[in-house]
């Protein structure tokens, strides 16, 4: 099954304007090593900065254009890679996962739940309501259908009290930073097809730049053991999230090669 590569340029609740030439440099190295041009949906602009209500009306079109690819992708039996932007890309991507492949357990890596709603969110980021909204647990105009049965979180370790309660009243699956989580993630997973969010915030701050920075993550090692955990189910696609080009605006460039080598047992898997 042919890789549909996507790299997400639009506006999507940016704090910043670092992790727009980030995805583009994670779908080049990716184009690069696969051998598969890149398509490019939406377009870079300066990042906003402000409410998630105002930033959702400001980047609809391009999610929409983002949904509309994944429908193709789907329809046209390939799988889907994506460098994304921001995690609320995943508002466009998940509903058509889901649709196309209801067997499908979505593996949200981030140092975030991303659970919160329009109306319990206390920082009104557009990011922080990025699955809650494939969940059905509000409005996006975008789809929705995600059971909660079939998320599982891996590497949360700073959750707001109204994602702590709903994890501990719904059926979600939440795996923090451990030294089982290989094990842990083979029993969550259960040989369930695999759709794969990366928020490279998951990581320890230090090992890539991104817009987030929480200690106590994970290690690239241990996020290639997970990956090979992974790579044993069916790899349905991979969207990675929230890689910025540079520590600093008008910093150097940072490659996304370390980053892109310890994924390579589920790009790998997804390449066969």
């Amino acid at each position: 099954m042919p890789i549909a590569l996507s790299v997400f340029q639009g506006r999507a609740g940016d704090h910043n304007d670092l992790a727009i030439p980030g995805a583009k440099s994670i779908a080049d190295c990716l184009g690069a090593m696969l051998g598969v041009a890149p398509a490019s949906v939406g377009r870079p602009e300066p990042a906003l900065d402000l409410d998630w209500r105002t930033e959702l009306d400001h980047a609809f079109h391009a999610l929409c254009a983002m949904r509309d690819r994944f429908e193709a992708i789907f329809l046209r039996n390939e799988k889907p890679v994506s460098a994304t932007s921001r995690c609320a890309v995943s508002l466009a991507t998940l509903p058509v996962v889901v649709k196309y492949r209801p067997d499908a357990c979505v593996v949200w890596f981030d140092a975030h739940a991303d659970l919160n709603t329009p109306a319990s969110t206390t920082s009104g980021y557009l990011g922080g309501l990025a699955l809650s909204g494939p969940a059905g647990l509000w409005e996006t105009g975008l789809g929705a259908g995600l059971a909660l049965h079939d998320v599982v979180l891996v590497g949360q370790r700073d959750l707001d009290l109204f994602e702590v309660e709903l994890i501990a009243s719904a059926p979600v699956c939440h795996l923090p930073p451990c030294a089982d989580l290989p094990d842990r993630l083979r029993r969550a997973i259960a040989g369930r097809p695999v759709y794969v969010h990366l928020d490279c915030d998951v990581l320890d701050p230090g090992i890539v730049p991104t817009d987030y920075v929480h200690p106590d993550g994970l290690t690239l090692d241990d996020l290639n053991d997970a990956c090979r955990v992974l790579a044993e189910s069916e790899v349905v696609g991979l969207e990675i999230a929230e890689f910025q080009n540079a520590w600093l605006v008008d910093g150097p460039a940072v490659s996304p090669e370390p980053l892109l080598k310890a994924l390579w047992p589920l790009i790998g898997t997804l390449a066969v």
